[in-house]
């Protein structure tokens, strides 16, 4: 466990990162040198150890070395999502406080737009010139390939969407760390129990904006690794290059199990999977019927994890465990899992409360201390807001989601925000949005909506209200369909009572588990 700087000396020629698509590689010499050019220029711009950067790009190499470059220069690095609405990119810009913004020719439509005439955020661009934009590679290539006089670890502050609907940036403190002291968990996941070493070849096919894809990047390179990153998820071409490159590890979402399960037997078997000893997964529930077929055809070797980009405590369960505990997300090896029920007193074996976490590390919301707050109870433990239970072996079982989340191919998706804006339309007296099943990602998102005519409900009213939706939100958190309703269920002191109208769209055997 070490750190790219010393695989740099140790191994320079040795591939660190590579494009699986355009075979664009990036050697641990060439990485050395470019994060500390980043480095160099981040210093030279004035940023110092705690301020912070953003970064809007498609997978590319350039996303990791600036990654690299604020790590080694101790800066937070936000990476955003490339999928959001201008809005939504100019809030998180302007709420992590970011003082240089880095984005790409494909992605400088949506971020040309927040450009000022103010001192910062300064506005680099990594391939070319463009108006407004300052020239990352030029601005590299003035600065030397040697490091930084104070280096010290800089962290990610990613972004995950709160119950108000806006997201909220998670900010682990900073501990002026040595650039080389490595996140322990991802350690524990990564080298101990997925095997991973110097001679791992690592396949990333997930967006690196994402926390797990980008921490996962990052760990394979410490260990001295090589990664391989397709620049987008497909089925059939995930497990060629597992042949192609003798895959050892990667870091999947259940949704991408359930398209390769779908491929025709004849495309799905023809290609060489054995060289993978470790599969890692998160992110959402896998159904236990997914999970079973994916360790028939690719043996034990599936490792699931459940914890949250808070950081605040980790259950995991390898394929052994999980085969004698079906359902199961694993057992604490970050903290522990405490199970609380409404009267805020621990609950015993198999019965169903909140899920926390205690003897964890702190963490954070980023500008807002209420939700902070409201994330840890009278004893100190920390929650995500997951219900479930723990079995006599100290095994966890979620049995209910943070409040109503969506989790549609891996992503968490937030109902308020869609709510917020559908109801803002001027023929909506009230609207409920939910998660309802879909095979392939999940869950997808519905609205139900209650018109101020009822005689407006349908085809045309529901296309109107969709458009609207997507008019101010990413196509992800929009509803793929919508329902209509005289009146919404609710109470007499004005809460929706979500569960009566979420439950006639769920089948009983699924209500437990979704």
């Amino acid at each position: 466990m070490t750190h790219p700087s010393i695989h740099a000396k140790t191994s320079p020629d040795k591939i660190a990162y590579r494009m699986a698509g355009s075979g664009q590689a990036l050697s641990y010499r060439e990485l050395d040198e470019c994060s500390n050019r980043g480095a160099q220029l981040f210093r030279s711009l004035g940023l110092k150890a705690g301020d912070h950067i953003a970064l809007l790009m498609e997978n590319r190499l350039d996303f990791m070395e600036i990654c690299w470059a604020a790590q080694r220069s101790g800066l937070y690095y936000t990476a955003i999502s490339r999928y959001l609405t201008q809005d939504e990119i100019a809030y998180i810009v302007k709420d992590c406080g970011a003082r240089v913004v880095i984005t790409s020719e494909k992605c400088a439509d949506v971020v040309a737009p927040l450009i000022t005439n103010a001192a910062e955020p300064m506005f680099y661009i990594v391939d070319g010139s463009r108006p407004g934009f300052r020239d990352w590679n030029t601005a590299l290539a003035t600065q030397p390939a040697t490091p930084i006089a104070d280096e010290v670890a800089g962290y990610d502050m990613l972004y995950s969407s709160g119950t108000t609907g806006r997201p909220k940036g998670i900010k682990r403190a900073s501990e002026n760390n040595p650039i080389d002291v490595p996140n322990p968990f991802l350690k524990l996941l990564c080298a101990n129990m997925c095997g991973m070493t110097s001679d791992s070849i690592y396949l990333s096919p997930a967006p690196l904006y994402h926390a797990a894809p980008l921490r996962f990047n990052m760990m394979a390179i410490t260990l001295g690794g090589t990664s391989v990153i397709m620049e987008h998820f497909d089925a059939e071409e995930f497990l060629k290059l597992v042949e192609k490159h003798k895959i050892t590890q990667s870091q999947l979402v259940p949704t991408m199990f359930v398209r390769m399960l779908k491929l025709p037997d004849e495309v799905r078997l023809k290609y060489d999977v054995s060289s993978l000893n470790g599969a890692i997964h998160a992110a959402a529930p896998c159904p236990v019927d997914v999970k079973a077929r994916m360790i028939d055809w690719w043996g034990p070797i599936l490792i699931e994890y459940y914890a949250g980009s808070e950081g605040n405590g980790v259950t995991v369960s390898n394929s052994q465990q999980w085969l004698s505990h079906r359902g199961t997300v694993g057992k604490a090896v970050v903290g522990s899992v405490k199970i609380v029920n409404e009267e805020d007193q621990e609950a015993p074996t198999g019965e169903i409360g909140t899920v926390y976490f205690a003897d964890t590390p702190q963490f954070s919301y980023h500008n807002d201390p209420e939700k902070t707050k409201r994330a840890y109870n009278a004893r100190g433990w920390s929650t995500l807001g997951d219900v479930g239970y723990l079995d006599d072996e100290g095994f966890l079982y979620l049995t209910d989601r943070k409040s109503y989340m969506i989790i549609s191919g891996g992503v968490n998706i937030y109902p308020q925000e869609t709510e917020d804006v559908l109801i803002t339309h001027p023929d909506i007296a009230d609207v409920a949005v939910f998660g309802v099943p879909n095979e392939e990602m999940g869950e997808e998102v519905k609205a139900v909506v209650q018109p101020h005519d009822m005689s407006r409900a349908g085809k045309a009213l529901e296309a109107e209200l969709i458009l609207y939706c997507r008019k101010h939100l990413s196509p992800i958190k929009c509803p793929k369909s919508i329902d209509f309703e005289a009146e919404l269920p609710r109470t007499p002191t004005g809460k929706l009572v979500k569960r009566h109208l979420r439950d006639k769209y769920w089948p009983k055997s699924e209500k437990a588990s979704a």
